[in-house]
């Protein structure tokens, strides 16, 4: 248990690693927001700069036919979108050094390109962009840098000097040594160069070139730092609240009820107790369930022992009066003058037959008690079949019968017969003649009265009667053993069996029992 709760503690805080997949989408999302910025900031450019191509009196010198887009009433703009993708796209190498351009920029451009140049400066700026204008053979017009020289050698430069945008990453090399930090990021040593064509009359008057390296992903972090420190702390604090959950409602009431178990099979009564802290409800239940099960396989185990004491007891007697009388007579037999006569040996043979069916009388009621004991057996009856049946086996018996007779029970036949033989039998060697039984309907239940004009129970054994081996019979063949094997008969059906104390001694002894009603054939459809 303590290994799992760690592992759910582990993934909760290995969770922020999840947010390298979406610190890739953000820092990819920086390249977009940079190139973007670049498309826009050279198309204002390209389109100040084809004007100025435009108004110029006498016409100059234009490069490569663009070929025109389709035509398409339905398209009214066509935008440029970025799609420079850090995961998908190279990085190339630094961009390839100026060369010498093979002929001189016409008088015109260069001009064009000082007017503009100012304007350049302006918007580098603020941008902290770097800008450079080339005329349409590729070579520098304007910009801080390079003045004079050809960039028409340059790949992205040589697409837009034949009409088509173009947008690169190249490798930036700062002139300081970057933090180790940096190396978990591919665009923090990354620029953007864009090359943007000016396109006049269908032709490429020119190139507007720019570059620019985007934001820093840690920077962009750094900025945020004091959101990203209360985000930390709040994955740390539900990492602990986690485990505070876990410990108090799963991991301390395992380990207390681990304890009790161990405690409980040393045979520690005192651990039978509720726990202290349950966690849950669910496991409330549980753990009260299964001490409940402990205490009563604990009862179980007291009643066997118990059980078996009495047993041994009721057995031992019968067996040292069957032992003592062969003695005697196997005494008698080996004697040269025999001490017996006849009448003697057969009032000592006497005993041993009747202490035999003794013994056979509490070996019979004892498979009865293991019966009745045991799990529900099917099947179903009626109390006036029952009586019916009770009648046939105690004829002299006067027996009378009332109210819910026809009620289906959940009883089968046989046992029925058992549980009113046993009070039948009971009744008559208490000096009874007649048995009343009335039956009526009560919460589900049928209750059942059976009473007899017998001698009654004292006071004194009232709190007696239910107990394994009591009788008041014990000298005419009495076993204690009827109405356990009724009450534990009753139970296993989902009933049971009390002692109405209203009846008085002498006034005869009433049983009341609850048997389960079994459903009708119409309520199982």
């Amino acid at each position: 248990m303590a290994l799992v709760v760690g592992l759910v503690i582990v993934t909760a805080l290995a969770l922020p690693l999840a947010g390298m997949f979406f610190f890739r989408i953000y820092e990819n999302q920086l390249i977009h927001q940079t190139e973007a910025d670049l498309i826009g900031q050279t198309a204002v450019l390209a389109a100040v700069m084809a004007r100025e191509i435009e108004a110029q009196p006498s016409g100059l010198p234009l490069g490569a036919a663009v070929p025109p887009a389709p035509a398409d009433p339905d398209i009214a703009y066509r935008p440029i979108l970025p799609s420079l993708d850090l995961a998908r796209d190279p990085i190339l190498g630094r961009r390839p050094a100026a060369e010498a351009a093979p002929t001189p920029a016409a008088p015109a451009f260069a001009a064009l390109g000082a007017r503009l140049a100012a304007d350049l400066v302006a918007v580098q700026k603020i941008t902290l962009a770097g800008f450079r204008l080339l005329d349409p053979h590729g070579v520098v017009i304007a910009g801080r840098e390079e003045l004079g020289l050809s960039l028409a050698h340059v790949q992205e430069v040589a697409a837009a000097l034949d009409g088509q945008f173009s947008a690169v990453m190249r490798l930036r090399v700062s002139k300081h040594e970057p933090p180790p930090l940096y190396s978990l990021s591919r665009g923090t040593s990354v620029r953007l160069f864009v090359a943007m064509p000016v396109v006049v009359d269908g032709r490429v008057g020119g190139v507007v070139y720019a570059s620019r390296t985007p934001s820093n992903v840690f920077k962009s972090f750094h900025q945020e730092r004091g959101k990203l420190a209360a985000a930390g702390l709040t994955i740390l604090a539900l990492a602990a609240l986690i485990g505070f959950i876990f410990q108090r409602t799963i991991t301390r009431p395992i380990r207390e009820l681990m304890k009790r178990t161990e405690a409980i099979g040393r045979g520690d009564r005192a651990s039978l107790a509720p726990l202290a802290h349950h966690g849950t409800a669910e496991f409330a239940a549980l753990s009260q369930g299964f001490l409940d099960t402990a205490q009563a396989l604990q009862d179980r185990s007291d009643f066997i022992a118990t059980f078996a004491a009495h047993v041994s007891h009721e057995l031992k007697s019968p067996l040292t009066a069957i032992k003592g009388a062969a003695e005697l007579l196997r005494d008698d037999l080996d004697a040269i003058t025999p001490g017996m006569d006849r009448a003697d040996q057969r009032r000592f043979l006497d005993h041993i037959i009747s202490d035999t069916a003794r013994l056979a009388t509490i070996v019979q009621r004892l498979r009865e008690l293991a019966r009745a004991e045991g799990l529900p057996t099917a099947g179903t009856t009626t109390l006036a079949a029952a009586v019916a049946d009770l009648r046939t086996g105690f004829a002299t018996a006067r027996i009378e019968a009332r109210g819910a007779l026809l009620a289906p029970v959940r009883l089968s036949p046989e046992n029925a017969r058992i549980v009113l033989s046993h009070l039948a039998d009971n009744a008559l060697r208490h000096g009874a003649r007649r048995l009343d039984i009335s039956a009526c309907r009560e919460a589900g239940m049928l209750r059942v009265t059976v009473r007899d004009d017998g001698a009654g129970i004292s006071a004194a054994n009232r709190d007696k009667i239910f107990d394994n081996f009591f009788t008041t019979r014990r000298d005419s063949g009495g076993t204690g053993m009827g109405l356990p094997i009724v009450r534990a008969m009753l139970e296993a059906h989902g009933g049971g069996i009390a002692l109405d104390r209203s009846e008085g001694p002498g006034r005869g002894a009433a049983f009341i029992l609850s048997l389960s009603l079994a459903p009708h054939e119409g309520d199982r459809r």
